[in-house]
């Protein structure tokens, strides 16, 4: 049996962070930097020498070990620990933070936090900075219908990225409490301000300020607590799709050069953008758990090759009035998955457009053989709605106009794949809700999508409290 968390020693902080993926840690390294504040940082998971997950072998296989909360979604450094490590180094990209601090402030902030992720082991190489290499592609998307962002990347690699964030861990020890395998369940409000926390234990824990990063898996918990103190939440779009997977020759034209091609496009049948997502040169298939769903994920290593590069398709949808409940809807559109497949479904492109089920002989004979080991052959016709898998049809057809092959019949398609940042807290420009000295960072908040954006909005909540401190 896994011993119990201990109980927290002190009783009261003067800032308590919940949550260690990226917005925390940064939030954390901010308020210790110039600062002799007492913090105290919470997460449910596991400190990340603890963190077990298929993700990390050779090769990703199926989960064995069904964590609870799940150990690739959950733990220090959050669902970023076992990504792929790309950092975004864009204001386009990532995020919603220019609402907030605008665009010359958020590529400082940019500038900022890149330079610490190197600090603490990130590689120097940026990818996508030739640029009349990136123009020649931005031209050639734009003739047959599709917009590049301008995205240069870092990429750290699934196998690096852990060192980097316990570097961080590493760094922060003796300045902050870190509290793992340790749950909130309430936070704390008093006459308007921000209190503290009350733990799943009973434990209350008093602080003058709270910053909540609860990151994508805990993106129904925060929606649970806005309703809880009454604060007023505005819908962000719906990402939901597919994991696309192919020969990393046919997306070599782009990969070469960009690394990650962040292509948007506008579908001819319903004109709903669609998005490429995470894509992983020489990379690997993977499936992460949020609470009782199985989503698909994809990642890649520094020093591994698959032979295969994967990337998501995301349908983005806006829903209005009377529609509330975003992530709830990706949620149920995740369980039918789940129902059908008993896990990940996979499907050859082909079978998808002729409208028959992949079956086990027919996934047997392709030439593409899967990264991800457990996945059922199936039918995501049963899965998708139709909007949302006929734009992802019209998609690949216009993707295979710029990088031909794409649209095979051999193509792996798998799904599904959601993003929980549907829910986004109505904040101020500092991050802070209208509770005052409470404030709400992250992916989990609604307000970013990606490593770098994340750990801005973790610096921002951490300036404007140490002034308040």
């Amino acid at each position: 049996m896994t011993p119990r968390p201990k109980k927290i020693a002190k009783s009261s902080y003067d800032a308590i962070i919940v949550g260690a993926g990226p917005a925390g840690i940064f939030a954390a390294l901010e308020l210790t930097r110039k600062n002799s504040w007492s913090v105290l940082l919470i997460e449910k998971g596991f400190g990340m020498e603890k963190r077990k997950c298929p993700a990390r072998g050779v090769q990703p296989v199926g989960c064995e070990i069904g964590c609870r909360p799940c150990s690739i979604t959950c733990g220090w450094g959050g669902a970023g620990a076992f990504s792929d490590g790309k950092l975004t180094l864009s204001p386009e990209v990532g995020g919603w933070l220019t609402e907030y601090v605008g665009r010359a402030g958020l590529k400082k902030l940019i500038s900022y936090v890149d330079r610490l992720w190197v600090e603490y082991g990130a590689p120097e190489r940026v990818h996508g900075t030739d640029h009349d290499k990136v123009e020649e592609i931005r031209q050639r998307a734009m003739q047959v219908g599709l917009r590049l962002v301008d995205a240069p990347i870092r990429h750290m690699g699934t196998d690096r990225c852990p060192q980097v964030l316990q570097a961080m861990r590493d760094d922060i020890d003796g300045k902050v409490d870190v509290a793992t395998r340790t749950v909130v369940e309430n936070i704390l409000v008093e006459k308007g301000k921000a209190a503290g926390v009350e733990l799943k234990d009973g434990q209350v824990i008093k602080a003058k300020v709270v910053i909540v990063a609860p990151g994508r898996e805990g993106a129904s918990w925060m929606v649970e607590q806005a309703h809880n103190l009454e604060l007023n939440m505005v819908n962000n779009a719906v990402d939901i799709g597919l994991r696309v997977e192919v020969p990393a020759i046919v997306m070599e034209p782009l990969t070469s050069v960009l690394y990650e091609s962040k292509l948007k496009y506008f579908s001819k049948s319903f004109e709903d953008e669609v998005r490429t997502f995470c894509m992983n040169p020489d990379g690997y298939v993977s499936r992460e758990a949020y609470g009782d769903v199985v989503t698909v994920n994809g990642h890649s290593y520094s020093d591994r090759h698959s032979g295969y590069t994967n990337f998501a398709l995301l349908v983005s949808t806006r829903f209005t009035e009377p529609f509330k409940e975003p992530i709830a809807y990706g949620m149920s559109i995740a369980r039918l998955a789940n129902l059908l497949g008993e896990d990940i479904i996979i499907q050859r492109l082909g079978d998808l457009q002729i409208g028959q089920r992949t079956t086990p002989e027919r996934l047997a004979r392709s030439t593409i053989k899967p990264t991800l080991v457990k996945c059922t052959p199936g039918d995501l016709s049963f899965v998708l709605p139709y909007r949302h898998l006929r734009d992802i049809l019209d998609m690949l057809e216009t993707m295979d106009e710029l990088v031909s092959g794409v649209n095979s019949r051999e193509t792996l398609l798998y799904g599904v794949e959601v993003k929980f940042y549907s829910a986004r807290l109505e904040l101020s420009k500092e991050l802070e809700t209208k509770v005052h000295n409470l404030y709400a960072v992250g992916d989990g908040a609604g307000v970013t999508r990606g490593l770098v954006q994340a750990s801005a909005s973790g610096v921002i909540a951490a300036r404007s409290a140490t002034n308040r401190l």
